[in-house]
């Protein structure tokens, strides 16, 4: 039997790197700095969360690879990544570094080309200019984005599939509005520590949280709630 632990990933400032800045500004902008402040402690929060579901995961005698969104490397260069992450504040790679320390193994996740073009494609945004051309920019990047991250999956899944043997545990740090799923072999157990759609579903209602607000105090609860 093949095992793999699925954890959601919800980006905190310090995942976001140059960017984290410009995000906040913006989400204080638009939401208001009352609201943001609550996201953001929801968010630490939830990785609180994670990180004692993590700790409580029982290795046994079986290797453990840990497979994370937008790791393109192995070996001495992921855990250069890890370490550099983890001084930045990443909560998400700081559970990796203790899982690391238990023995877990990183594993090259991700095909380079199509995590630059996306970042590229991202990053342009906010300096293209005029508002009409920021506009266009996000059109085609939502357009051409799906089929990126169609691409993503695809080639997520077959790292999995090729590189996680019988008997071993895998955990996959993935960003929610990824869908690897039913690209996975039938034969590899899934365990979400929390369920996927509620993450995504969390993420979709935040520009429309004061219209959605029960559920989005619903789904806040969620995320916060020890894993059972």
């Amino acid at each position: 039997m093949r095992t793999l632990i699925y954890i959601p990933i919800i980006h905190s400032g310090a995942d976001m790197g140059s960017m984290a800045k410009e995000l906040t500004r913006k989400g204080i902008d638009e939401f208001g700095i009352e609201f943001w402040e609550n996201h953001v402690d929801t968010v630490n929060k939830y990785w609180e969360i994670i990180g004692q579901s993590c700790d409580a995961i029982d290795f046994g005698d079986k290797v453990v690879k840990i497979y994370q969104d937008g790791m393109v490397v192995d070996g001495e260069i992921a855990l250069k990544i890890m370490e550099d992450s983890v001084k930045a504040g990443s909560r998400n790679y700081e559970i990796i570094s203790k899982l690391v320390k238990r023995g877990a193994i990183i594993i090259r996740t991700e095909e380079l080309s199509l995590v630059k073009k996306e970042l590229e494609m991202l990053k342009s945004i906010p300096s293209s200019g005029a508002l009409i051309t920021k506009l266009i920019m996000i059109f085609w990047f939502k357009i051409i984005r799906s089929k990126l991250l169609n691409q993503r999956d695809k080639f997520i899944a077959d790292r999995i599939a090729e590189t996680l043997a019988m008997n071993e545990i895998g955990i996959i740090f993935l960003g929610a509005y990824h869908d690897i799923l039913k690209k996975l072999p039938k034969d590899i157990v899934i365990r979400e520590l929390k369920e996927i759609s509620k993450v995504r579903e969390y993420q979709k209602l935040l520009p429309f949280h004061i219209k959605k607000e029960q559920r989005f105090l619903e789904l806040s609860h969620y995320l916060i709630d020890p894993v059972k």
